[in-house]
């Protein structure tokens, strides 16, 4: 799709972020490919993959391979029958994206990114903010993780919300459950600033055909939940891009906190986005990586937004600790010690670098 569309629709860049799910990220393109929204270009970006996915992906691109999904799979309606092959496409490493790649770079409706590295997901997203903000002119950047599946009007139902919600900079999908479509997983979500903790997914498993008042939903909101954000261009240039501090989680509750008063919320209930929740990475409650940057992010989180609260999130942290170790899930105890011990360390190398 050519930016030159603009001038009659909003023209949008989707960024999915990959990182050894090729197989997620195939399925997810076909449904976006799919979309009754023509104008946009897909942006992968791949966190140096160790699964050869890069090459999977242009490989699905040249119609060399297609997605496998069960016949019995509910979703299949949304990625077969397969949509037309070759799709064109372009490849960068992570100096050229960020420099806009080739501006203007025609009709190649998927750009492909190398960005070298594990840079989490907020680096990892980064690398395409930087590449759409360089290339060319823009409405909006839909950030899309690749454990999703879109239905046709996804894209289309969030910008007429945006649309309606003039001061919104963020605007959520009603996010479903993939593996029980029948029931919501998050219409938005709270957040306990307190605590840093209790990320409440609003509505979370009630049935997907209750009937729905988005304005109730949007006062309760206080972030977007990341699987899926459409971002207005304003906000990146007012706000900046995400907080590569975090590696994974909270970025999007950053986002959030740091546009407060800035820019409101908005959530489109008729964007549905099938959401393979934890797919990449796993959960914080049985997956030690997952847990570890959970943690550690939460006093992270506090130490820039409510220091006077650390304390308590500390003895919080701790308190799993314990309470996993008494338990015997040494393991996870010890990932949560290590978690705050390493806070420690940030607090103090922050400190000396204030001095």
């Amino acid at each position: 799709m050519s930016s030159s569309s603009i001038a009659s629709y909003p023209f949008i860049y989707i960024t999915i972020l990959n990182w050894n799910g090729w197989k997620d990220t195939i399925e997810c393109l076909e449904s976006v490919f799919k979309l009754d929204y023509d104008y946009y270009r897909v942006v992968v970006c791949d966190n140096n993959s160790s699964d050869s996915s890069l090459e999977y992906i242009k490989a699905w691109a040249d119609g060399r391979m297609d997605v496998y999904l069960s016949q019995d799979n509910p979703l299949r309606h949304h990625s077969f029958p397969p949509i037309v092959k070759p799709i064109k496409y372009m490849q960068y490493n992570r100096i050229e994206a960020e420099s806009g790649g080739v501006i203007d770079d025609g009709n190649v409706p998927l750009v492909l990114i190398q960005t070298g590295a594990n840079l989490g997901f907020a680096g990892g997203n980064n690398v395409g903010l930087r590449y759409a903000l360089n290339n060319g002119n823009f409405n909006y950047v839909w950030l899309l993780n690749n454990d999703t599946v879109v239905s046709q009007n996804a894209l289309a139902e969030l910008v007429n919300t945006m649309t309606r919600y003039p001061d919104a900079g963020i605007c959520g999908s009603l996010l479903i459950n993939y593996q029980q479509p029948e029931l919501i997983q998050a219409a938005g979500a709270e957040f306990d600033y307190c605590l840093a903790r209790g990320k409440h997914h609003l509505l979370e498993g009630i049935p997907v055909t209750t009937p729905l008042i988005e304005s109730d939903i949007i006062k309760k909101m206080n972030y977007v939940v990341g699987a899926s954000m459409l971002v207005r261009r304003t906000f990146l240039e007012k706000i900046g891009l995400l907080n590569e501090i975090y590696f994974l989680y909270f970025e999007e509750i950053d986002w959030a906190s740091r546009a407060k008063g800035l820019f409101s919320l908005a959530l489109a209930i008729n964007s549905h986005v099938y959401h393979k929740e934890g797919a990449s990475i796993g959960r914080p409650k049985s997956n030690n990586r997952s847990l570890y940057y959970s943690q550690l992010n939460r006093l992270r989180f506090s130490y820039l937004y409510n220091r006077k609260n650390v304390p308590l999130v500390l003895l919080h942290v701790l308190g799993h600790t314990c309470k996993a170790i008494v338990m015997g899930r040494f393991s996870l105890g010890f990932t949560s010690l290590r978690a705050a011990c390493n806070f420690v360390r940030y607090v103090y190398a922050t400190a000396e670098n204030d001095d």
